[in-house]
């Protein structure tokens, strides 16, 4: 990127889907963040502009990072009113028909992401976007297919973050919904594996997206 976005493309790039990258704005607006690498043109019809990696990274630059939990990743929404994925232990958790809504367009979001940008079409297996989202990425597959995410109305699954590269550990409240939350996650292109915490003796999953 040769130069810093101006006020009106950034404008542009913070108004972005926050799970598609999906981009609103003029064309003289688009095809200048294509220009500067932060977008680019899909080839096939309707010929939508979507964020390339640097614009995630652009837009996220300027995102507040909250959460005191050491490893964990609070997924804050792009802007006002975006969407954010569940990791679990949030302190407020609205839920009903809305969420339920706005869940499904999520995933039904990367679902598209996955077939615009895997160089097969592919939507059985994680794209990009979900390597460099991982917890993100592991927290949507989980709440969209039903899970709940410990919060306020009781227990539920917990993703968070690891030392390793492209693996997150995802918890829950007992053996059964562990099991449920692997079979989920292997369902939507990762791979699970149960360990147990030396120290505490504590059941987790170690999940990677799938390669292959």
């Amino acid at each position: 990127m040769s130069r810093p976005p101006t006020a009106a493309q950034r404008r542009v790039i913070d108004t972005a889907d926050p799970v598609t990258g999906r981009l609103r704005g003029t064309e003289a607006q688009l095809a200048a963040l294509v220009r500067l690498g932060l977008a680019f043109r899909h080839p096939r019809p309707p010929h939508d502009h979507f964020l390339t990696p640097a614009g995630h990274r652009t837009r996220e630059a300027a995102e507040p990072h909250a959460g005191p939990e050491p490893r964990a990743d609070p997924a804050p929404a792009a802007a006002a009113g975006g969407f954010a994925a569940r990791v679990g232990g949030e302190e407020r958790a609205d839920a009903g028909p809305a969420r339920a809504r706005e869940v499904h367009s999520a995933w039904q979001g990367l679902l598209e992401l996955r077939r615009m940008t895997n160089a097969d079409g592919a939507t059985d297996r994680p794209c990009g976007w979900e390597r460099t989202h991982l917890v993100r990425a592991a927290a949507l597959a989980l709440e969209a297919a039903g899970h709940p995410p410990e919060g306020p109305g009781g227990p539920g699954y917990r993703v968070r973050a690891t030392p390793q590269p492209e693996a997150v550990a995802v918890y829950a409240p007992d053996a059964a919904a562990l099991r449920a939350c692997a079979a989920t996650l292997e369902g939507a292109g990762w791979q699970a594996g149960e360990y147990t915490e030396p120290r505490t003796g504590t059941r987790y999953l170690l999940a990677s997206p799938r390669r292959v």
